[in-house]
C-alpha cells in the first residue's frame, strides 16, 4: 500500500525537489505545473528521473482564484486513483513542506481509524465576512479566469459591486444540498476521493457551475463529501499549519505568512502533516531545521 502526494506548482523548483525527495518508494507524487512557468529543462529532467514521481503535466494556465485551480486538482486526482496501490492522498502545493518524519507518515496508513482530513464549513460563514459569508463567491460572476487578479484585482471587486447594484445573481439549485467551504488543502482516504471523481463524471451541475465562482477549490470538495454518506468519516481538520495571523500579513489578507525559523516550535508542537507557506531564501533555515528533527 502506497500514498499519494498531489502537488501544484508554479515556481521554487529547488523547493519542489526537496519534496519529492523527502518522500520514498513508499509514496507517488503527482505534480501540475501551472501552464504559464516553463521550468529549465535541468529542472524537469530531474524530476522525471526520481524514481517515486510517476506523473507530471502542465495542462493548465492557472489563474489566482478561477477554476483552473480545481481542475487541475481533479485531474491530480484521477491520475493518482488510477495506481489501486494508493490508499490515502495528501494534496499540497508546492510552497507546503513536511513537517512530520517519514516514519510517521508511513504510519499514517495503518490506523483502523483512517479519516479524510478537510477543513468545512457551512456558508453562509462569519469567516468569509467580505464576501457575503461566501455566497458572493457563488451567486456572482467572478471573472478570474480571464482577467489577471494579480494585476485587477479592483477592477474584479467592482464588477461584483455592479451585479449587486442592478440585481444580476446567478440561481444556486437545490440539487447542490448545503453549500460549504474551507481551505484548499486536505488527506483523504481512497473511497472518499473516488466518490468526489464519479460525482464529477456522474452529475456534472456542479463542476459547470464553479465556472466564474471565486476560488472553487475552496468549495468543490467541501460540497461534494459534506452532503454524502463520506461525511461521517471526516474530520474538521487539514492537518496543515498555516499563519494568517494579521500581524503578519495585514489585515484581510489573501496570502498567509511566509514561513520562517521563528515558526519551528510551533509547528513542531502543532501536530500538522504539512506547513505553508515556504520561499526561499525567508524559509530556508526552518527547512533545514525540520530536516534535522
Amino acid at each position: 500500500m502506497k500514498q499519494a502526494i498531489l502537488i501544484t506548482a508554479y515556481k521554487n523548483f529547488d523547493h519542489l525537489m526537496d519534496i519529492i525527495n523527502f518522500f520514498d518508494d513508499d509514496f507517488n507524487i503527482y505534480i501540475h505545473v501551472d501552464k504559464k512557468f516553463k521550468p529549465k529543462k535541468n529542472v524537469i529532467d530531474a524530476i522525471n528521473s526520481a524514481k517515486n514521481v510517476v506523473f507530471i503535466t502542465s495542462k493548465y494556465s492557472v489563474n489566482w482564484g478561477g477554476l483552473n485551480h480545481l481542475k487541475s486538482y481533479l485531474l491530480l486526482s484521477e491520475h493518482a486513483l488510477k495506481h489501486f496501490d494508493n490508499v490515502y492522498f495528501h494534496l499540497i502545493s508546492g510552497q507546503d513542506f513536511p513537517v512530520k518524519d517519514i516514519n510517521y507518515f508511513k504510519s499514517i496508513i495503518n490506523r483502523d481509524d483512517l479519516k479524510d482530513h478537510i477543513e468545512f464549513f457551512k456558508l453562509p460563514t462569519i469567516k468569509w465576512k467580505n464576501h457575503n459569508g461566501g455566497l458572493d463567491r457563488f451567486e456572482y460572476y467572478n471573472l478570474f479566469d480571464i482577467v489577471n487578479a494579480k494585476k485587477h484585482i479592483k477592477w474584479l471587486w467592482l464588477l461584483i459591486r455592479i451585479q449587486k447594484k442592478i440585481g444580476l445573481k446567478r440561481p444556486i439549485s437545490d440539487s447542490i444540498g448545503q453549500l460549504y467551504g474551507g481551505f484548499t488543502w486536505w488527506s483523504l482516504t481512497r473511497d472518499t476521493l473516488q466518490y468526489v471523481i464519479d460525482y464529477t463524471i456522474q452529475k456534472p451541475y456542479l463542476i459547470n457551475r464553479m465556472k466564474h465562482t471565486f476560488c472553487a477549490e475552496e468549495l468543490y470538495f467541501q460540497t461534494v463529501i459534506m452532503n454524502s454518506e463520506y461525511a461521517k468519516n471526516v474530520s474538521n481538520n487539514n492537518l496543515r499549519y498555516i499563519d494568517w495571523n494579521p500581524s503578519r500579513v495585514g489585515k484581510d489578507s489573501t496570502s498567509p505568512a511566509i514561513l520562517d525559523l521563528n515558526d519551528l516550535e510551533k509547528i513542531k508542537n502543532s501536530n500538522m502533516l504539512f506547513a505553508r507557506k515556504f520561499d526561499t531564501p525567508n524559509s530556508d533555515e526552518l527547512k533545514l531545521a525540520l530536516q534535522r528533527t
